[in-house]
């Protein structure tokens, strides 16, 4: 994917206007709105000259104090690397991090903008592109503005492309043969799993080793990271190889999978939300396969997998990170099937 289609959904809105139109005040009244609602918020001043870090006062220290972190872009950047280099770059690095990225700008900031119109002023100026909406002096209520901020936040989350990783090519010694090639009504189990995936997300990806039935080989296939084990290495190998996608990871000894499970994952998704690791019980067993995780679950993934941690139900507790309990009619979905004893009570299988 290009870096130019990130644009499409990131969420990054400039809050922009003349000199004088309030754009500080207005994004200090709205850091602690988005703050209370669960929202992680960085504010970029784009355009940043004679870059002076936490000076009182200064619009960056007062948006500090209000609880947001901050970022300046300009002659400096915030981290002192000179040259202004690509704007978008520096703003798409945040994304990964944040929830929400307020940039105050000028005209040619080169993100989506809110503008604030000053005393006398009817319509932007023709140089302001990409411009949502423009607000009047007498519009400008912060709960109207967080309002609609919110309800396009979540727009933005939505619009997230969806992809499907379907493990496969475990060692399935307890079963003493290749699971997802176990066959079902006439099709294995990893062909009945891309099906009732493939409805549901807008690409499914292949995570493993071993032999694939022809049918799919039109697939990618990604290899596991060297040296992980088990969802772990699955989950860290997609994310490295599209990084701007969210996952629903399943495997294929899950073939009770009802298609439902996929409806109620995918409802879980809201700004804020990185990652659903589902509670079938509500006694904090979570399940890592058939679940869902945002490309902004990633640093915590690759600290798991840095630290040799290999249980992915360790991300319970980070920023983001939801255990939701699902129905009780959908629990069966969850079922992994490992030996050949468990294979026999479940319904009929004809043999590979």
């Amino acid at each position: 994917m290009a870096l130019g289609q990130y644009r499409e959904y990131l969420p990054v809105i400039g809050i922009c206007g003349s000199s004088g139109a309030g754009k500080t005040t207005l994004i200090e009244a709205l850091i602690p709105k988005f703050f209370q609602s669960g929202i992680r918020l960085v504010v970029v001043k784009h355009g940043a000259h004679r870059v002076q870090v936490d000076t009182p006062g200064k619009d960056s220290d007062r948006y500090f104090q209000t609880g947001a972190d901050v970022a300046l872009f300009g002659e400096e950047h915030f981290f002192r690397r000179h040259g202004v280099g690509d704007f978008f770059s520096f703003v798409q690095q945040l994304c990964v991090s944040y929830d929400l990225v307020l940039v105050e700008g000028h005209a040619s900031t080169p993100v989506p903008k809110l503008w604030l119109l000053g005393e006398g002023h009817v319509e932007p100026p023709d140089n302001a592109d990409n411009v949502l909406r423009a607000i009047r002096p007498a519009d400008r209520q912060v709960e109207v503005v967080f309002d609609w901020m919110t309800d396009w936040l979540k727009q933005q989350w939505l619009r997230v492309p969806l992809y499907g990783c379907l493990l496969f090519g475990g060692k399935s010694r307890r079963m003493g043969r290749p699971k997802h090639l176990i066959e079902q009504d006439g099709a294995t189990w990893i062909e009945r799993a891309v099906l009732k995936l493939e409805a549901h997300v807008q690409q499914v990806v292949l995570s493993g080793s071993g032999e694939i039935p022809n049918s799919l080989s039109h697939l990618p296939c990604v290899s596991d990271v060297p040296g992980l084990a088990g969802p772990l290495a699955g989950l860290v190998s997609v994310l490295r190889w599209q990084p701007m996608v969210s996952w629903i990871m399943v495997a294929c000894d899950q073939p009770d999978i009802n298609p439902q499970a996929f409806s109620w994952l995918k409802a879980q998704r809201a700004p804020g939300v990185r990652a659903v690791l589902p509670d079938l019980q509500g006694d904090g067993r979570l399940e890592p396969l058939l679940a869902w995780y945002d490309f902004r679950c990633s640093r915590p993934v690759e600290e798991l997998a840095a630290q040799g941690l290999l249980r992915l139900s360790r991300l319970a507790g980070q920023p983001g990170v939801i255990t939701p309990q699902p129905p009780a009619s959908l629990s069966d979905s969850w079922r992994n099937i490992n030996t050949p004893a468990e294979l026999a009570q479940n319904e009929p299988f004809s043999s590979s």
